[in-house]
Formats: structure tokens, sequence, C-alpha cells
């Protein structure tokens, strides 16, 4: 996979999508699989804005019963499933957890009895090949088992704990750049660092879109027959250069914001605990009267989340504060004080802006928006050849481009059928994990340690060959990029030439296990800055740059210099 941007030049496409996001990339995917010209551009690095704010949960939407809302449970579902299928290597079951507490909203007979519909609903949940991806009945435990679970939990009026099971992915960057690969595998056009500048119009028909490459200030036209705006958060400013076709109706956005911590809380379940704020969702029918952390344990840390605070000013200055981290951490220490979480125990922050609906003007609480929208602006505004869609969360992306490219088939008169339900997707072929796993470390023949293998596994799946040819090439690529690490050198080169790492923090935060739970340091980050260097022809001045930038990226924006 090379960025070449005269890829883009001298075509008609049937399809360009702007943003490379989760949402853009499932759209491509599933556009080229069904024998689509697709073209894809990102103006930064793809998924490195909201889609990296992940709690890297793949959820069925257990939640969703407080509004009973069956149908968006079901979608969950069975995305959860299809994830499972086409993507082994990444998403696999992870038990969940909750605190049951007397007889009412938060005791047990309620609990069981959501247990019950939430197994209901998701009666087809299993039925995949590998035994590995089984997820039982959800079920109750004791008090004393919640208290082995979750020690020092708030013992008053306790009676026990709700389990059920959803999914962890591993690496949801990697996932990201997999369903990427599968579709410029199948003849999508995609760059990444290439900005839409403004929409081509005529005759009220969008023709096509303008970009501008970011990184050598290039400027050209790609023409398309449709074009999606899969621009997330930015879909304010996308649709305001529409030569003044624009919608009145603005998306107002929401900060949220994760948080990765030193401390492994809890060794095997994901815990959800009851935030000590008060918060009301008019919409539910059951209302548990707070909001809730959930606390997912990933790789030798924590991540906790999410909170949710509504946004204003400008999309591209967004960051966090320290301010805003030390008032998450004041309020997951009241809700669960064993915790005891000191501001150095915080490694990293994900942060992403989401589509809400309204905030409590009282307590500043912020109302999500619940489901997708898919615009048809031939509709909206009366300009033909232009989508936009409003996506609300990671798990169902593959669904809601599912339901996008059928739309953008109708305006193209094509019928053509998503098949992107049931394709495994670049890396995916795989069956079994462990006995794959097993099989490639016996027979292994590059001289790597079971571990390493594994590692690769990960993070490639059946593709990690690619990586492991580049060990031939020069001996210091089968080293790891430090001892305190289990990323080769390898993964580095694979990166710049084969999955279009352009910046230090591409391959650092994005391309690889690096950075994308916690800084590194700066020997790490200068080392794969040098073999970056070698690759790209960046001088001095250059990486220093890129060195900088990187280690920024860890750094609430008032601690900057």
């Amino acid at each position: 996979m090379k960025r070449d941007i005269s890829e883009f030049r001298g075509k008609v496409f049937d399809v360009a999508i702007i943003g490379g996001g989760i949402y853009g990339v499932t759209a491509a995917w599933d556009a080229a699989l069904r024998g689509l010209r697709v073209a894809l551009v990102e103006k930064g690095d793809f998924g490195g804005a909201t889609s990296s704010n992940s709690l890297k949960i793949i959820h069925g939407g257990l939640r969703y019963l407080q509004h009973a809302d069956f149908k968006r449970m079901r979608e969950s579902i069975a995305e959860r499933r299809i994830l499972m299928h086409i993507a082994p290597h990444f998403v696999n079951p992870l038990p969940c957890v909750m605190p049951t507490y007397g007889h009412a909203l938060k005791g047990k007979e309620v609990m069981s009895i959501a247990l019950y519909l939430n197994d209901l609903v998701g009666y087809d949940r299993n039925g995949l090949a590998d035994p590995g991806k089984f997820m039982p009945n959800g079920h109750l435990v004791t008090k004393d088992q919640m208290k082995q679970i979750v020690p020092g939990i708030e013992e008053t009026n306790l009676n026990g704990g709700a389990v059920w099971y959803d999914c962890q992915v591993h690496n949801s960057e990697r996932l990201l750049m997999s369903f990427l690969r599968s579709a410029v595998s199948r003849g999508a056009v995609a760059a990444n660092y290439l900005e839409m500048t403004h929409f081509n119009i005529e005759d009220s028909r969008v023709k096509g879109i303008a970009v501008c490459d970011v990184l050598s200030g290039e400027k050209f036209d790609i023409a398309a027959k449709v074009v999606i705006n899969n621009s997330g958060p930015w879909y304010n400013d996308i649709v305001s250069r529409l030569n003044g076709n624009s919608p009145v109706k603005k998306v107002q956005l929401s900060a949220a914001m994760n948080l990765v911590v030193r401390k492994k809380l809890f060794q095997k379940y994901a815990v959800g605990i009851s935030s000590k704020r008060q918060f009301k969702d008019d919409d539910a029918l059951i209302n548990k009267g707070s909001r809730l952390f959930f606390v997912t344990p990933w790789k030798n840390w924590s991540l906790i989340g999410t909170t949710h605070v509504h946004h204003e000013g400008s999309i591209d200055d967004f960051n966090v504060t320290e301010a805003d981290i030390q008032i998450f951490l004041d309020e997951m220490n009241a809700a669960y004080p064993p915790a005891n979480l000191k501001r150095e125990d915080v490694l990293y922050h994900y942060a992403g802006l989401l589509p809400m609906e309204s905030e409590n003007p009282k307590t500043g609480d912020v109302k999500l928006l619940k489901s997708f929208q898919i615009i048809d602006h031939a509709t909206e505004n009366g300009l033909e050849g232009l989508l936009s869609i409003i996506s609300v969360k990671y798990t169902t992306a593959r669904d809601v481009a599912e339901k996008t490219i059928d739309q953008a088939c109708r305006k193209l008169q094509k019928e053509l059928k998503s098949a992107s339900r049931s394709t495994v997707l670049f890396g995916g072929q795989i069956s079994h994990l462990e006995e794959y796993l097993y099989k490639e470390a016996t027979r292994s023949k590059a001289g790597l340690s079971e571990a390493t293998i594994a590692h690769l596994v990960q993070n490639y799946g059946s593709e990690y060959q690619r990586v492991v040819r580049y060990l031939e090439e020069r001996k210091m690529m089968r080293e790891p990029v430090s001892q305190e690490s289990s990323v080769l050198k390898a993964e580095i080169i694979h990166a710049v030439r084969e999955e279009m790492a352009m910046r230090l923090q591409d391959v650092i935060r994005r391309r690889t296990d690096l950075g994308n739970g916690a800084y590194p340091g700066d020997r790490i980050t200068k080392n794969v800055g040098k073999v970056m260097q070698k690759e790209l022809g960046w001088d001095k001045v250059q990486l220093e740059q890129e060195i900088d930038e990187t280690r920024n990226l860890y750094s609430p924006k008032d601690l900057r210099s």
C-alpha cells in the first residue's frame, strides 16, 4: 500500500470519501468490495482524530435496555459477531461486571432481567468456528465474589454483581488499518495528508472535490459521481464549503475523554462503577441516576472512560488540559476510592469529539446523539451527489458503511450487494486463533521467539510474514526497538514502505504498539525517528521537529512549550 497521489488523476471515481477515520475506511472497504471505483482522502493520518478515542470495547449495547432500544442492540450484537469473524486476531470476548445494590434499579432482580433480555436479544451471538470466540450467558455473582473481583468496593447494600460478555479490540488503530488495507487491496485509491479544500459544484450537483497535498503543497481535483462526507466532527466545517448551499442546521459537539493509567485496577473483568455525580437521561425508561465509569484491563494498564462535556470553539484547536484530567481523576477516585489515582498514574489521555443532542444548562451534563444519520444533500438542501454521515460509535461503523454505500449505489443506479459482513479483512485468514499461533510458532524459520510471533500475529494477523520478510534485508531488522519493547525495527520499515507512515507519530502512535497507550520515552522515539529519517530522507531539523511533535502529543495543551 503506497502513497501515490498520481493515482487520483485522470479518473472519474464512482465514490470519493472525505475522511480516513473508522467510518471512512469501512465505507471505502464496502464500496471497493462491490467493485466501485473508490477514492479516499484524509487531511491528517488515518485514524488520527476521533477514531483514536476508544475504550477498545466492541459492545453489544446492554445499556440500550434503559431505552428499550432493541433495534440498536441487535445492530451492535450483530456487528460484534461480524468483527470477531472478519478480524479474529483483533477482537475477542471480554467479561464485564457491575455491582448490584439492594433491590431497586441497581439490584439483583432488575439486573437479572437485564441479563436475560441481553442474552435473548443476542441469541445468535455465537456460532463462530473458533471456540475462543464463544460468549457465555450473563449471570449473577455473590457479594463475596464481587468483593474479590473489585477489592474495596462500596459495601453498603452490596449484594452481588452482574456479569455479561462483550468484546475487546487489542489494537483499534491497527484494526482501522486492516480495513484500509483491505479496501486498497480491492482497488481503492487512498492517501493520508491530502486535505479536501472545496467541492467542485456544477448545476446544483457535486462533481468531485479539490484537494491539497499537505506534504508538498500540490493542488488538484478529484472527479467523482458521488462524494461521501465522513469527516466526523468536521462535518460543520466541510459543509460550510458548499458555496452557500450548506444546510442551516449545525451539529453540536461533545468532548469525550478516556484515560490510560499505569495501575491495572482489575485483572480479568471490565468493571462498571457508578459515578457519585447525579445524571438524568430524560429518554431512558429506566434511569439509574448516575453516569457509569467503565474500567477496562488493557495490556498492562487500565483504560477508564468516559467523560463528556459540551465543546465550543475551533475543532482543530481542541485539546485536553491539566484541569480536564484532574477533574476526571477526582470523579473516578470519588466513585472508587481504592483506585487512589494520582496525576503521575496517567500515562495518556485519549480524546475526541462526538455529536450531541443537547446540554443541561444547570448541570453541564451532555446528552449524546444516540443514532447515526445519513444526510442526502439532494433532500437536505437541493444539492445532488453528496452524502454526509453523522457517526456515533466505533462498533457499528461497518454497518453504517454498508447502509451508506447502499444509498450511494442507488444514486449511481447500480444494483450491487454488500459483502463486507462476511468477507474477512486483510490479515484475517485465521479460523482458530490459538491453533494458528501454536502452528506459526512451531514452524517458524525466522528464528523468532514464540512471544514475538504472538505479538506480530496480534497486530498483523495472517499477513505478519510481510513484516518478517524485512528481517532478511538487514540483520538489525530483527532487533526490538528497545529491550523494554516487543516491537521490531522491521515494523518501522514496514509501516513506512507499506502503510503510508509519513510522520514519526504515525509509527509511534498508530502503526505499532510503541505508543498507543503511553509515551515510549525519548530514547525509543529518537531510535524510531532515525530509522524513519533514513527511509524518508529527513534532514536533522525535520527529525528534531518530528521528535518534538511526537513528544508533545502525550502532554496536555497547557503543559506544552
